[in-house]
């Protein structure tokens, strides 16, 4: 029976498939022909085949290891660590790259599309590759291949960012492969404006800035959005030679490529004609040099808070997600600009006094002219200054005339150098007619340290004449002789043993017995003097009695001293101060910020804090991630009202020191301003204590003290302590860096007065004997006799049983008993209280 019978008559189906089946076999039999008897087909075959097995292979192969491209979801940029003071302005960035991050909104519109109209024109609408200028790309690649030329990109913006931030800046047909691969699959995952702002926050456009705004500060000193319409074309020009046109001598060729992106844009209907040729005709406008970032002239306190931060945090981005310069930090810092520049100012001030006129004393550092160009040596070092009109350079000649180098490379005739100047010398220099004329920086040196009393934030530090010649910063790392300002430490371990400011203590000659090695050891008073006769503890603080001083010492114990020292940290943690009389006396080193650190703590009554550069850190996101205050603060974040009393903070810091025991050494040191060593502070009509002191030699001048607002130590010497001259002492030398530092800075002292703690008496005494007075008031004059002195309960000076008074009493009680035998007093008037009434009652709490 036929096939043909199993056919639908209806539909035909059956013999429409046997055609079929019957046509496919005859053109799979023609193929089988055309594959015996004709070769070049064989080879096509194998040649597609093996072409197409290659590019699935090589697929795999470029693909393989490539970075994901759903990490760009989470990608965050290398952020510079931006540093605020105390006011809240920022006042330096920590910065390997210089780069802001602009969210979408913030980009301006035009400047979107003055990148898009020079980079990628079909940005909007392509979905990652741009064919037209792919194959352009390869065609020029071809026709430059052996010519050393590089090739166009031919990129679109995606793989721009694919290439920025995940494949890398490698030169070759596989890193474009790469790009075009992650530029599709990033179109998948991010939206356009996405990929637009990690373009636009990413992209290098020299002068070490990276994104668009930095680049705006660094080009024009301007936001992105504030950005004129020729300044947004010449960013987007810059792309493809940032640093060929960003050179003075290649603005030419810069204002033409800039011209050409206007055009560009013009084409794309972004700008009308006028607005192009409007913007054509403006000049570049880039301004003079690399702008650097705003910085307050604090780089000894600068680099504190970037030593402590990398501490905390680490320094670059394999040191986690928030280190120093890459994680954008927000960092709060307690630096008050005006009070750093007169810190600055009056210790450099001092220091150039002290240097006067001996000139040149020898080179800042020393290069080696073996080691090539003396000047790029020179700019590689960072060695520079900030002092008037000085600057540093480089000597590079001195046959037949000295001549000097600066970093810049410009070289000048130098004028003033003597013949122990060589070649490879680094100097300073000021202008002077046609050259530069020699200067001499000050050989000795010195820090200067002020903070806050109640908190221990440092409000300011200088550690040298100028930190951009060296970061060995003396405010914190040098430990020197602090000399007498330990005394009054001392003195506060004495009235712990149970003396008062009106004890009575020897001035005499103080002599003890070391051992048979070293014999006899006798101490003398400052100049030699052995004194004589037996004064008020407050005395030998205010006029620093050395004799009187060690009496104390002895007397009180110096087991009990050095555990004083130890107390309020004056001891460094590499030194151990034993307990010799010497160390009484100022022989232990410490650093100017534990002794001012010790001084706070007398005037916040006895409690010690830890002094502090950094308030508080937040990340990138905002969030604080560390603070120097971690006092809690219980009930602050109520959702409502309890009725209770309003939450408070505790109190900072420790107790290192009886309250009352604070204050009366405080008190004691108030004198010494009024008149005794350091009276050249006493016209300056704010309540102050202080306390001047010189190292033996002397090799060092001190002084330290301030106010309840601000406490300050400082002093000077030379880096390796030498004789500073005999007519060197701390009440001439250090004492005017402190005077000088608080006419700078007026609306820094309030003026109150210091404050007594619960358990103080304040007594009238006679200052020259310590006896208690009863018949006089002290008075302004600072050299008046009577004053008021601290005591604690019960150990004042006795009242006297003195005839005359008991004769005084006397009268009053007889007088008493007849008013009442006479009855009221017609007498209205109020009743004055008797002249005696402070002293009946004890004094004036």
């Amino acid at each position: 029976m036929s096939d043909d019978f199993d056919a639908d008559p209806a539909t035909g189906t059956a013999s429409f498939s046997r055609r079929l089946s019957r046509g496919g076999q005859g053109a799979w039999a023609n193929i089988a022909e055309a594959w015996r008897t004709r070769k070049w087909l064989r080879l096509l075959f194998y040649a597609l085949g093996g072409g197409l097995l290659l590019a699935v292979v090589g697929w795999f192969v470029l693909a393989w290891n490539l970075p994901d491209a759903e990490t760009l979801l989470d990608y965050e940029p290398n952020l510079p660590t931006v540093v605020r003071g105390i006011d809240g302005e920022i006042v330096h960035r920590f910065e390997r790259e210089r780069r802001v991050e602009l969210n979408y909104r913030d980009l301006p519109e035009q400047l979107v599309n003055a990148y898009v109209s020079a980079e990628d024109e079909t940005f909007w609408s392509h979905n990652g590759i741009d064919a037209g200028g792919f194959v352009g790309a390869v065609i020029d690649y071809v026709s430059k291949i052996g010519s050393g030329e590089r090739a166009v990109g031919g990129s679109t913006i995606t793989q721009q960012v694919a290439k920025n931030i995940l494949v890398g800046n490698e030169y070759s047909i596989t890193r474009k492969l790469k790009e075009m691969i992650l530029a599709t699959r990033i179109e998948g995952v991010l939206e356009k404006e996405e990929i637009m702002t990690l373009y636009l926050n990413e992209i290098p456009l020299g002068r070490r800035s990276y994104g668009v705004q930095a680049a705006a500060l660094a080009y024009f000193d301007k936001d992105a959005d504030e950005l004129e319409l020729h300044e947004m074309a010449y960013l987007a020009a810059l792309t493809p030679a940032p640093e060929r046109y960003s050179r003075s001598a290649n603005f030419d060729i810069a204002r033409e490529r800039r011209n050409l992106v206007l055009r560009q844009m013009e084409d794309n209907g972004y700008i009308t004609e006028d607005e192009m040729r409007t913007a054509q005709a403006m000049p570049l406008g880039i301004v003079d040099g690399q702008r650097q970032s705003r910085s307050a002239d604090a780089g000894y306190f600068l680099e504190e808070v970037r030593r402590e931060l990398i501490a905390q945090f680490g320094e670059e981005s394999e040191d986690g997600r928030n280190s120093v310069y890459a994680g954008g930090l927000w960092v709060r810092t307690s630096l008050d600009t005006e009070v750093q520049e007169a810190a600055r100012n009056s210790l450099r001030g001092a220091l150039l006094r002290y240097h006067g006129n001996r000139g040149y004393t020898g080179p800042i550092a020393t290069l080696n002219p073996d080691n090539g160009s003396l000047t790029s040596q020179l700019a590689s070092s960072y060695i520079s200054i900030n002092y008037e009109d000085w600057r540093i350079g480089v000597v590079t000649a001195t046959d037949g005339g000295a001549r000097i180098g600066f970093a810049n490379g410009d070289e000048s005739p130098l004028s003033g150098a003597p013949n122990s100047i060589s070649v490879g010398d680094v100097v300073a220099a000021s202008p002077s007619g046609d050259g530069w004329r020699l200067r001499g920086v000050p050989e000795v040196s010195g820090g200067f340290l002020a903070m806050q009393p109640d908190t221990g934030r440092i409000l300011a530090m200088q550690g040298g004449f100028d930190s951009r010649l060296g970061d060995f910063n003396r405010a914190v790392q040098a430990n020197r002789q602090p000399g007498s300002t330990v005394k009054p430490f001392v003195y506060a371990a004495g009235i712990d043993a149970g003396m008062t400011p009106a004890s009575m203590i020897p001035d005499t000659q103080y002599c003890y017995y070391q051992g048979s090695n070293l014999g006899e050891k006798c101490f003398t008073n400052f100049g030699g003097g052995r004194g004589g006769g037996e004064y008020p503890m407050r005395y030998g603080l205010e006029q620093s009695k050395n004799l009187m001083t060690v009496h104390i010492a002895m007397d009180a114990g110096m087991e009990n001293v050095i555990q004083t020292f130890r107390d309020v940290e004056l001891e460094p943690e590499d030194i151990q101060y034993q307990p010799y009389p010497a160390y009484s006396l100022g022989s232990g080193e410490t650093t100017v910020e534990r002794i001012t650190a010790a001084y706070a703590a007398m005037v916040n009554h006895g409690r010690l804090n830890d002094p502090t550069v950094i308030d508080y850190v937040q990340d990138r996101d905002g969030n604080v991630i560390w603070r120097a205050d971690e006092r809690e603060c219980t009930g602050c974040n109520m959702d409502e009202w309890d009725g209770g009393s309003m939450p408070r903070f505790g109190r900072t810091g420790r107790q290192a020191m009886d309250a009352r025991t604070a204050f009366q050494t405080v008190h004691m040191l108030t004198g010494t301003v009024q008149r005794g060593t350091a009276t050249r502070l006493r016209d300056l009509d704010i309540p102050m204590f202080g306390k001047t002191g010189t190292s033996t030699g002397p090799t060092n001048a001190w002084f330290v003290g301030g106010s309840p607002d601000i406490v300050a130590g400082t002093y000077i010497g030379f880096d390796t302590p030498r004789n500073m001259g005999g007519w060197i002492q701390g009440g001439n030398t250090a004492v005017p860096i402190f005077r000088q530092f608080v006419e700078e800075t007026p609306g820094h002292w309030s003026g109150r007065p210091f404050s007594a703690p619960n358990g103080v008496r304040m007594v009238r005494i006679d200052r020259r004997t310590g006896s208690r007075v009863f018949d006089a008031w002290p008075s302004d004059d600072p050299l008046s006799t009577v004053i008021w002195e601290a005591f604690q309960p019960d150990t004042e000076p006795r009242r006297s049983a003195r005839q005359d008074e008991i004769d005084a009493m006397r009268e009053l009680i007889i007088a008493q008993l007849r008013r009442r035998e006479r009855g009221p007093s017609t007498d209205s008037g109020p009743t004055e209280e008797p002249e005696s009434f402070a002293e009946e009652q004890g004094g004036i709490y």
